[in-house]
């Protein structure tokens, strides 16, 4: 069977996050656009997927999560640079309080490298609906319980 991956063609597995899709508030003065992303071979076992943002190296308890998607269905391979989330997918709530988009890198200035870790789940049952209002480290917990396999693709910043 052939593995579950994720790419881009915005940024490579390891490069620098271009400023497109750095965060345009708070100090910083990207073009918050979520990058264009493409996953190959979903197990023929998924039910739905799940897309996870999440940043490890910020500095606060359990990092900070730039954009969660849920109820993303197994026939989609992937989003467009900029694409708008729309039914059945869900856009949950962020560490940045926002319940609808992507948020762009923005650490603090002097911090060091951080890891924007972008993960697809192939999930092997739906998330409920009751756990879209939880936080995002719950709902990361959640979609890892249901997790059947993931991939991951990663692209650093620093201010």
């Amino acid at each position: 069977m052939l593995d579950f991956t994720i790419s881009s063609d915005t940024f490579q597995n390891g490069d620098i996050m271009p400023m497109e899709m750095v965060l345009n508030a708070h100090g910083c003065q990207g073009g918050n656009i979520s990058p264009d992303l493409n996953w190959t071979n979903v197990p023929d076992d998924a039910k739905q997927l799940a897309l996870i943002v999440h940043d490890p190296d910020a500095p606060v308890l359990n990092g900070w999560y730039h954009w969660i998607v849920l109820n993303i269905p197994t026939t989609k391979s992937g989003f467009k640079k900029g694409e708008k989330i729309s039914p059945p997918m869900i856009e949950a709530k962020t560490s940045f309080g926002d319940i609808e988009g992507y948020g762009g890198a923005c650490p603090p200035i002097g911090h060091g490298i951080h890891h924007y870790n972008f993960t697809i789940y192939a999930l092997s049952a739906p998330i409920e609906k009751s756990t879209y209002e939880l936080s995002p480290y719950n709902i990361e917990k959640e979609v890892k319980k249901k997790a059947i396999k993931s991939s991951t693709i990663t692209a650093i910043y620093q201010r």
